[in-house]
């Protein structure tokens, strides 16, 4: 038997003025999403903001529906509207922003295991690093690459 450790590096900031321009524009992007979120039932509202390799931002927000789980997460709505738009752009950085009510929890808003897996794939079919930024109001952390926050990524593009 073999035991082996697994450790991953993230930044954390105190405050967006810490991070570059493009990293506190997506942050203030994914904030505006969440303002879309329609959460009625879980009353936790979630947006999400994708910069793509051509520039664009695209923003996504979490849609709940009565007849659960018909709803979809925000991270997911952004990504997928981005790839039916852009196919041939990748997503290079994600933007997280989540709370009850409309506004920010304390810790960071972390993404579900299923947008985990959706965001794999879009970065293994780019070939380019998804940077992910996860928002607080008393810390933000930020992630080079999915594999940071999914480490045994199942990648599907290998299934033949």
């Amino acid at each position: 038997m073999k035991t082996i450790r697994l450790s991953i590096n993230y930044e954390i900031y105190s405050s967006p003025e810490e991070m570059s321009k493009e990293d506190r524009e997506l942050l203030e992007a994914s904030k505006e999403a969440q303002k879309t979120s329609y959460a009625p039932y879980s009353k936790y509202n979630v947006g999400a903001a994708i910069r793509l390799d051509n520039g664009l931002i695209i923003k996504g927000s979490n849609q709940e529906n009565a007849a659960s789980p018909d709803g979809l997460c925000a991270e997911r709505t952004a990504m997928f509207a981005a790839s039916a738009n852009y196919p041939d752009s990748a997503m290079v950085s994600m933007a997280i922003s989540g709370g009850n009510g409309f506004s920010t929890d304390d810790l960071p808003c972390t993404p579900c295991g299923s947008c985990r897996q959706v965001m794999a794939e879009y970065q293994g079919k780019s070939g380019v690093p998804m940077s992910i930024i996860m928002a607080g109001k008393k810390e933000i952390w930020k992630f080079k690459k999915v594999e940071d926050i999914l480490p045994f990524i199942f990648n599907g593009l290998e299934i033949k």
